[in-house]
């Protein structure tokens, strides 16, 4: 099942060929906080489901919080964020618009620059302050930037990678040379691209990874969306009376010790012959 708004009713092909390759076979015209509610408790014409996934923006977010337990989820998405840690062999072009594609989603969207390169830093300022003025969506990026954007000198590379664990970004560029040793360093981020032509927005549409990522730090115990996101697993327990044998006294020793008599009981049962 999928739920896709329909602005001024307008099906976009594109997304529903996506849906039909994914093998979707309903798809409701309905989108935000309400859709979420719909597919949670289920209606006349939408039915209840088990595990709701996806991005969608701060309401989406507020409506997953408040049915997770009624349905599963697969995370609390906030506003999207990238973090390019750069060296000297960085093109400002490319870094700067990086940015900008990141800065674009909304005011919220956090761009972030780490390097030890004073040039490069300055590079990508001069990028920034000539490219802008042309984006179509200038203003949005403008105020992005100005609220949570940062072009950060830092004494060197391992000094970035502890920053970057610290902040443990929703998306990772590692616009260097020699990017492997960098990666080692590297414990927390949702998506990490590795060298100057992995662009995040090419993991945006159509490197292959799911991009649905964890954001606002939760990179620390959180993974992407991923095939394990639509499994789950149960416990089985087979024992045989020996076994019973040997457990039901550790078992026994256990549960009186946390005062559950009635669990040492039922162990103590199978011991008795």
């Amino acid at each position: 099942i999928m739920v896709v708004p329909t602005p001024r009713d307008e099906r976009n092909a594109l997304v529903l060929a996506a849906a039909a390759l994914a093998g979707v076979d309903r798809v409701f015209a309905i989108g935000g906080a309400q859709a979420v509610a719909a597919l949670a408790y289920g209606t006349d014409t939408i039915p209840q489901v088990d595990k709701i996934v996806g991005p969608g923006n701060a309401y989406v977010a507020a409506a997953k919080r408040r049915v997770f337990g009624t349905v599963g989820i697969d995370m609390i998405a906030g506003p999207s964020e990238v973090l390019v840690i750069a060296d000297a062999s960085a093109n400002p072009d490319w870094v700067a618009m990086d940015l900008f594609a990141q800065a674009e989603h909304d005011e919220m969207a956090q761009s972030i620059l780490l390097s030890p390169d004073a040039d490069l830093i300055a590079g990508v300022f001069d990028s920034i302050a000539r490219l802008l003025p042309e984006q179509p969506r200038k203003q949005v990026i403008a105020a992005s930037l100005k609220n949570r954007g940062a072009l950060i000198q830092v004494r060197n590379m391992a000094e970035a990678c502890q920053i970057a664990n610290q902040i443990a970004p929703e998306h990772l560029e590692l616009a260097v040379t020699d990017a492997v040793p960098l990666l080692e360093q590297i414990r927390h981020a949702g998506a990490i691209f590795i060298g100057h032509f992995s662009s995040e927005s090419l993991g945006d549409y159509c490197a292959g990874p799911n991009h649905v990522l964890p954001t606002s730090g939760s990179a620390r115990f959180s993974s992407p969306l991923g095939v394990y996101d639509f499994q789950k697993r149960s416990s089985i327990i087979e024992i045989s009376a020996s076994g019973a044998q040997n457990l039901g006294s550790i078992a026994s020793v256990l549960a009186r010790g946390e005062g559950l008599t009635a669990h040492a009981r039922a162990a103590e049962l199978r011991c008795e012959k």
